[in-house]
């Protein structure tokens, strides 16, 4: 799925939610923590991955470790994406639409993370079904890894991007 090492890449981390679960037990309530993290290098790569421990800061860091094992590769024209996509995980749907220069990110913020981080700086979304974070969050990150620039497509095809873009 990767073609490139996260090690290398100098990354940015934002938590999109924290989640706090209480256990009830004789002695009191135990309370765990999940976070949603999102890296990315601003310059066509984003993960997303989520942590769960006793104390935020060790699911925070947990996060981090899993997202830089889910990353993926955007590819990015100009400022914008390539082409409209869909993306879809459980009931989580999120249309992304390219955008001219200077729209900046118009999106929500879970959404916006994932934009943002993938280096994206003109895109307009909307998100339809579950507002979940999760979901949402891995609706935009599916989304990202169905994009395909029209160098990639014309190689697919066996065509020149001339024919391709008509």
């Amino acid at each position: 799925m990767q073609n490139f090492d996260p090690n290398t890449l100098d990354l940015k981390e934002r938590l999109v939610f924290v989640n706090r679960v209480a256990k009830v037990v004789k002695g009191g309530r135990n309370f765990r923590f999940t976070a949603l993290m999102v890296v990315g290098d601003g310059n066509g790569h984003v993960g997303v991955g989520m942590g769960k421990a006793a104390e935020i800061p060790e699911a925070i860091r947990k996060g981090v470790e899993d997202a830089k094992k889910n990353m993926v590769s955007v590819p990015v024209q100009g400022n914008s994406i390539p082409h409209e996509v869909r993306g879809r995980f459980g009931k989580g749907n999120v249309l992304m639409l390219p955008a001219e220069e200077g729209a900046g990110v118009i999106a929500g913020g879970n959404v916006r993370a994932v934009v943002e981080m993938a280096g994206i700086k003109d895109i307009r979304t909307k998100s339809y079904g579950s507002n979940n974070p999760v979901n949402s969050v891995k609706a935009a990150l599916e989304g990202l890894k169905q994009l395909r620039t029209p160098e990639q497509i014309a190689a697919l095809r066996g065509k020149t991007v001339e024919e391709i873009l008509g």
